[in-house]
């Protein structure tokens, strides 16, 4: 085994049971992409033919007209979006985020307005853009929708993600059919899903994904579309996208990550997550005060998770309590817990290195026994543990 870099650098050495998290990495960079990214990182190349080249591969991948790479899906979000305002214009694209003259309404549904990391709303602004929300948190309906659609309007974002509502929304066709009959462009940002087809054959006319989770690229955006709707985004590149840029590196890496795809046995990825989730069952079986279920992903991924649910009267330790321990532990282990208020928390197999199954089903036994042991509960104020995480971001560098 080659020497794990984290140790000379002084890095904690995680175990990502959370998924393909930004915080965290994304995911792990397959051989392939590291293979191209070493290659080029050498030489010189005109960039332009590589974003042809690249341009090429997400076509095929996704079946769209031309493709695009830019640093991040939340950056595509803000360069297809600036791109429905300026076109191919190119003094237009210099005005930018200066929008006089453009449209500049950009409508989304309550539901989606989501944070990943940092408010979508926020990628909508720095185009200059502003956004009108369609609907309640919890509820929309297509006349609201083409009632949001005005004059103004450059374009319609439509959100795929564990983060939104996934009860009240309207359908992506119905979403398309509305915006399109109103002559608007549709956006799906699809930063984490698989289906890297689906979106486009519906109708849309971008879809966005990132490169550094699934597909298990470096960190990176795809930008899958219409030629023409692909090449003004491209052309943002002179304008607002010159701070979102990518390199040579992160665009050979990004093609050679989708091309993999197209080769991956699938079906054997999921039976080596699927045993993961069995040994945890049966490492977790008959513990007090541990439901363990299997939850599939909610936006319909071909993938499952172990959900966690904790009763701390039982288990002697709060769910929250519980990851704490688990990301404090040796090694350190960090899971799904964007939900633990609700005293539950997922165990993801996607990311986990040949072995580190078996350590993570360790570790949650030793937790749990140690919790056993206990005088008292460790059930925690909730409220000062998001305080605490507060704290600690305000800190940094220290």
């Amino acid at each position: 085994m080659p020497e794990d870099i984290r140790n000379r650098l002084g890095l904690r050495p995680v175990i990502n049971v959370s998924g393909t998290m930004t915080s965290l990495g994304a995911s792990i960079v397959g051989p392939d992409a590291i293979a191209a990214m070493t290659g080029i990182l050498p030489q010189f190349v005109e960039m332009g033919d590589l974003h042809r080249l690249a341009s090429r591969a997400i076509a095929a991948a996704t079946g769209a007209e031309a493709g695009f790479v830019t640093a991040s899906c939340a950056a595509g979000i803000t360069l297809a979006i600036a791109a429905t305002m300026t076109g191919s214009d190119l003094a237009a694209i210099e005005q930018l985020p200066d929008t006089t003259g453009l449209k500049t309404e950009v409508v989304m549904l309550t539901g989606h307005m989501v944070d990943y990391g940092a408010p979508i709303d926020q990628s909508v602004r720095l185009a200059g853009a502003e956004l009108v929300l369609v609907g309640q948190s919890t509820s929309s309906h297509a006349y609201q929708l083409a009632g949001a659609i005005g004059e103004n309007t450059a374009a319609a974002l439509y959100v795929v993600s564990h983060h939104v509502a996934h009860y009240g929304m309207i359908p992506l066709a119905t979403f398309i059919e509305v915006a399109h009959a109103k002559g608007v462009p549709v956006i799906v940002d699809g930063a984490s899903e698989y289906d890297l087809r689906g979106f486009l054959a519906a109708g849309a006319d971008i879809a966005i994904y990132s490169a550094h989770k699934f597909l298990g690229g470096p960190t990176a955006g795809l930008v899958a579309g219409s030629k023409a709707l692909v090449r003004a985004t491209y052309l943002q590149n002179r304008g607002i996208g010159r701070g979102m840029k990518t390199g040579k590196e992160s665009i050979l890496g990004a093609v050679a990550a989708l091309e993999a795809w197209g080769r991956r046995d699938h079906a054997a990825v999921r039976r080596r997550e699927r045993a993961a989730l069995d040994h945890w069952l049966g490492v977790l079986d008959g513990r007090p005060g541990v439901t363990a279920t299997i939850d599939p992903d909610p936006t319909g991924n071909p993938l499952d998770r172990l959900k966690l649910r904790i009763d701390p009267a039982e288990a002697r330790i709060s769910a929250w309590d519980l990851v704490d321990a688990l990301a404090a532990g040796d090694p350190p282990l960090i899971v799904r817990d964007h939900e633990v208020e609700h005293g539950f928390f997922h165990l993801d197999p996607c990311n986990l290195h040949e072995g580190e199954e078996f350590l993570v089903g360790d570790r949650l036994a030793a937790e749990l026994d140690a919790a056993q042991r206990r005088n008292e509960p460790l059930i925690s104020c909730f409220a000062t543990r998001v305080q605490r995480q507060e704290d600690g971001i305000l800190a940094w560098p220290d």
